[in-house]
């Protein structure tokens, strides 16, 4: 399956085995050059695809990083057989493909850590993960709880428009959620398109899954340092969603970088744009983060 920001790219094709039995598919990039740097796993966000991050891997991976990229179960390579037959849950990409997918590239590189970048839900459900303790240190990229009180109010509206209204109803109708039409990445498994809103209108995000007794809790336990970049026109990773994400992790040392794209040549960065082959002048910036190398505050 092609992507315009990966047409060449041919990394290796892995199969993620998960404790529950699904099975996952990914790419690794094997790191290239002499120095050895940090394995990297890459979590999509939510409705988009592995491919979007070829190339930040495949940059990445030439900077010494082995570096895995995947499809959460139910989207992209991940999804067996009808998209409405699909039984996936958005908890059940961080309870267990994230842990997955961790666990396989620790394997696969002999590492004792990782370094997780996040975009968006790849890095809202760290409370969610049973070997969090794997992880080195977590760069969120437009990472937050995309909590509807926390956007500016017409954007707020059509996001609660969109996830609370139109989305249950097409599910409905469909049998899977049709975020696709409403310009929301990739369609989903119904219950992964349901739960997305219900997360994002009560705030907290992963915390929810907790409350509804669907997952162990370990958002107190995290200790891994995050730190978070998001841009002055992301509508959805503002500084109070941002806030919001933070305080679910109370033991994690953290920075929050508020990125505008004038600084680095670019005319806007929005929720998305951060690993487009256009926007490479951002990705030196998000490999200090990598590399640990922002300052961070305590928790």
């Amino acid at each position: 399956m092609n992507d315009p920001e990966s047409p060449t790219l041919s990394p290796e094709a892995v199969a993620l085995a998960c404790a529950d039995g699904q099975r996952l598919q990914g790419h690794f990039f094997a790191a290239r050059g002499e120095a050895a740097a940090a394995p990297v796993l890459i979590s999509p966000a939510t409705g988009v695809r592995q491919q979007f991050y070829w190339r930040f891997a495949d940059w990445l991976a030439a900077q010494g990083h082995p570096t895995l990229v995947f499809d959460y179960r139910g989207i992209g390579l991940s999804l067996d057989g009808r998209l409405a037959d699909s039984r996936a849950r958005l908890v059940d990409w961080g309870r267990l493909d994230q842990g997955a997918a961790l666990q396989w590239l620790l394997v696969r590189t002999g590492a004792a850590q990782a370094v997780l970048v996040g975009h968006s839900a790849g890095a809202q459900m760290m409370g969610l993960l049973p070997n969090h303790d794997r992880i080195a240190r977590v760069v969120g990229v437009a990472a937050s709880t995309g909590w509807f009180g926390g956007m500016r109010l017409g954007f707020s509206l059509k996001a609660r428009l969109a996830l609370r209204l139109l989305v249950p109803l097409g599910t409905r109708l469909k049998g899977y959620a049709p975020t696709a039409w409403l310009g929301l990445g990739e369609n989903l498994p119904a219950q992964v398109g349901l739960q997305w809103g219900q997360w994002c209108a009560a705030g907290g995000y992963a915390t929810n899954a907790v409350r509804a007794g669907q997952a162990a809790d370990f958002h107190a336990q995290v200790r891994a340092p995050i730190v978070v970049l998001h841009a002055q026109d992301d509508d959805i990773a503002t500084p109070a969603t941002v806030r919001d994400l933070l305080r679910t992790l109370p033991a994690s040392p953290r920075a929050t970088l508020h990125v505008r794209p004038a600084d680095h040549g670019l005319r806007g960065i929005g929720h998305l744009d951060w690993f487009r082959q256009s926007h490479r002048a951002l990705w030196p910036l998000l490999r200090r983060a990598v590399l640990g190398e922002i300052a961070l505050e305590a928790p």
